[in-house]
C-alpha cells in the first residue's frame, strides 16, 4: 500500500494547524541478536508443533499408556484474513484478535516492524495471520484461509484436569518432534516454563533529572509459533504475561495504548504501529528506549505525552473532556507541521476545496482518516511532547464544540495553506478565521500551561507572533481562572472573539473586571 502513504503528506499540511521548530540491564533479559526496524525478512517454513496432530503424537511419545484415552480436538485455529479496506481491517480488530502481518511457522531471517506479502501487492492490505478460539465467529466480508487446527493446553479447560499429564513435558516433545529442539530452553523455573515480566523504560533529559521512567500503558505481545500473549504496560512501565513459555519468544511494542488511543501507521494504513524488540528469554524483556532509535523513540514519546494528557482530563486536574475514544494519531519525522484534523472522527472537508489541489487523491483521503498528526522533524522529546499536547487540547476543544464548529475550522485551515502561500493560518481576515482564532488560542495556551508544569518556568507569552492571542487565557489563567472555566466556554456557538468575551463574563461574573481588561490590554 505504498501509494496509500502518499496521501497522509498533502492531507497532513493541508490540516496543519501547529507549526514549530539508559541504564544497563542484565543481559538474559536484553532483546537476543540485532533488530533492524524496516521490513521483516522470512526464513524457512518451520513445522507447527502446537497443531492438534503434532501435540497428540507427542503426548502419545510421552504418555503411552494415556494416549488412547485421552483425543485431543482443537482448541483454536490458526487463521489469516485478507480485509479489502480499511473497515475490513477495523472489523477484525474490534472482534479483539491480535493480528500480525506475517505468518507465525516461518523463522525470522531478519527482524522489521512490518512485512508485505508479494502475493498479494504492495497496493493492497496484507494477509493478516491471528490464532482464533475454535467458536471464532468468522466475519463472511472478510476473506479468511484456516491454515491449522491447534491444540494449546491452556485454552481448554478440560486439559488441566487430566490427572498426571505434565503438558509442559508434552509441549517440549513436540517441539522435538517437530525440529524444534533448539528454540526450547531448558527449566527456567519449578514448573518449567516462565511467566513473561520486564520493563519498558525512556528518558527526557530536561525532566526528572534525565533519569529512566515508563513507557505507559502501551501493549507489549510476544510469541512463539501461535502461542501468543499480550498485555499493557502500567504507567510505569512495567508488564507481565498472563501466560507462560519455555521457548524464547518474539516481543514487540504495539502503539496500541490503554487509554484508547493507536499510534499508526507502520508501511500500511493501520490502527496502531508496531515496534520490534526481536527475540527474548522466556523470563521476560527489558528495554530501555534511546534516542536513536528512531520511529521507536517518537513513538514512545508520543505514546506517553498522550498518556499523560489522557490521566490529566479529571475534573480535579485538568478539568477538561478527554479526546475521543479510538483517537487515530500518525507520526510524521519528515515535517514540523501537527494538526487535528479529526477528521476520523466525522470532521467534514468540502470536496470541492480540495479537488483542484488534490484531484485522484481525494476519494483516497476520505477513506483513510487520520485524527491527528505529528510532524517530529528535529525534534527532542519536549519537542515532539509539546507537539501532542498541544493537538489533544485541540481533540478536547473538539468535544466540546463538536462538528459544527470544526468543519468551519479546518476549511479556514485549508484555504489559508492553498490561498495564502502555505500558512497554515492564514491572515486573520477571511471567512472561517474567527473559528481559528479560538482554537488556536486555545491549543497554544494549553500546550504552553501543561509544558511548564512539566518542565518549570513560565508560561511563554507569544506577543505579536500571530493574529490571535493566546495570552488572553493565559492572563486569565494567573489570575484565578482555572483551565476548566475556560474551558467550558468553547461551546458549538462561541465562534468568535466577541462570543469568547461574552460567555467567559456570562460563566465568570465575579471575573468581569478582569477578563475585560484582558481583552482590551490584547487589543480584542
Amino acid at each position: 500500500m505504498r501509494k496509500l502513504l502518499l496521501i497522509s503528506i498533502p492531507l497532513f499540511l493541508l490540516a496543519a494547524c501547529h507549526e514549530m521548530e539508559g541504564p544497563g540491564e542484565p543481559s538474559s533479559r536484553l532483546p537476543v541478536g540485532e533488530v533492524y526496524h524496516d521490513m521483516i525478512q522470512l526464513g524457512e517454513k518451520l513445522k507447527d508443533p502446537y497443531t492438534v496432530a503434532n501435540m497428540q503424537e507427542a503426548l502419545t511419545k510421552v504418555y503411552p499408556t494415556k494416549a488412547g484415552r485421552i483425543v485431543l480436538s482443537a482448541t483454536d485455529y490458526y487463521v489469516r484474513f485478507l480485509p479489502r479496506d480499511d473497515a475490513q481491517l477495523q472489523l477484525l480488530r474490534n472482534k479483539g484478535l491480535y493480528l500480525m502481518d506475517h505468518p507465525m511457522d516461518y523463522s525470522i531471517a531478519r527482524e522489521g516492524d512490518y512485512y508485505q506479502d508479494p502475493s498479494v501487492g504492495e497496493d493492497a492490505i496484507t494477509w493478516q495471520y491471528a490464532v482464533v478460539p475454535r467458536d471464532f465467529a468468522f466475519p463472511e466480508e472478510v476473506e479468511c484461509e484456516i491454515l491449522d487446527e491447534c491444540f494449546l493446553s491452556e485454552h481448554q479447560p478440560e486439559a488441566k484436569a487430566d490427572a498426571g499429564v505434565d503438558w509442559a513435558r508434552v509441549e517440549e516433545e513436540a517441539y522435538r518432534l517437530t525440529g524444534n529442539e533448539a528454540l526450547w530452553q531448558p527449566a527456567l523455573t519449578k514448573g518449567g516454563s516462565s511467566v513473561p515480566q520486564g520493563r519498558i523504560t525512556i528518558e527526557d533529559p530536561q525532566f526528572s533529572g534525565g533519569k529512566p521512567f515508563g513507557v505507559a500503558g502501551v501493549m507489549v505481545a510476544c510469541n512463539i509459533f501461535v502461542k501468543i500473549a499480550t498485555t499493557y504496560t502500567d504507567r510505569d512501565g512495567y508488564y507481565k504475561m498472563g501466560k507462560s513459555f519455555s521457548g524464547n519468544p518474539r516481543y514487540r511494542i504495539v502503539f496500541k495504548n490503554e487509554k484508547g488511543f493507536n499510534i499508526g501507521f507502520n508501511f500500511i494504513i493501520i490502527p496502531a504501529s508496531v515496534s520490534t524488540l526481536g527475540k527474548g528469554s522466556p523470563e521476560g524483556m527489558d528495554y530501555h528506549v534511546k534516542d536513536g532509535d528512531g520511529a521507536l523513540f517518537r513513538r514512545c514519546v508520543v505514546n506517553n505525552a498522550a498518556y499523560d494528557y489522557y490521566s490529566r482530563c479529571t475534573r480535579e486536574d485538568l478539568d477538561v473532556s478527554p479526546p475521543p475514544a479510538d483517537l487515530r494519531i500518525w507520526i510524521f519525522n519528515g515535517l514540523t507541521s501537527s494538526s487535528a484534523s479529526m477528521l476520523h472522527h466525522g470532521a467534514y472537508l468540502d470536496g470541492s476545496v480540495l479537488s483542484d489541489y488534490l484531484g485522484l487523491w481525494l476519494k483516497l483521503i476520505e477513506i483513510f482518516l487520520p485524527d491527528i498528526t505529528i510532524g517530529t522533524k528535529e525534534m527532542d522529546y519536549a519537542g515532539i511532547y509539546k507537539s501532542v499536547v498541544h493537538e489533544l487540547a485541540h481533540a478536547s476543544h473538539y468535544m466540546k464544540a463538536g462538528n459544527s464548529f470544526w468543519d468551519p475550522y479546518i476549511e479556514y485551515v485549508v484555504k489559508s495553506f492553498i490561498l495564502e502561500g502555505g500558512t497554515a493560518y492564514g491572515s486573520g481576515f477571511k471567512e472561517g478565521a474567527s473559528y481559528c482564532e479560538i482554537g488556536e488560542m486555545w491549543g497554544y495556551f494549553m500546550q504552553e500551561s501543561i509544558c511548564k508544569e512539566r518542565y518549570g518556568g513560565t508560561i511563554s507569552s507569544f506577543g505579536n507572533r500571530f493574529w490571535f492571542q493566546p495570552d488572553i487565557f493565559t492572563y486569565l489563567y494567573e489570575r484565578g481562572m482555572s483551565r476548566g472555566q475556560i474551558y467550558r466556554c468553547l461551546k458549538s456557538e462561541v465562534t468568535d472573539i466577541d462570543d469568547l468575551r461574552d460567555e467567559l463574563i456570562s460563566q465568570n461574573p465575579m471575573l468581569e473586571a478582569a477578563i475585560e481588561k484582558a481583552f482590551k490590554y490584547y487589543g480584542k
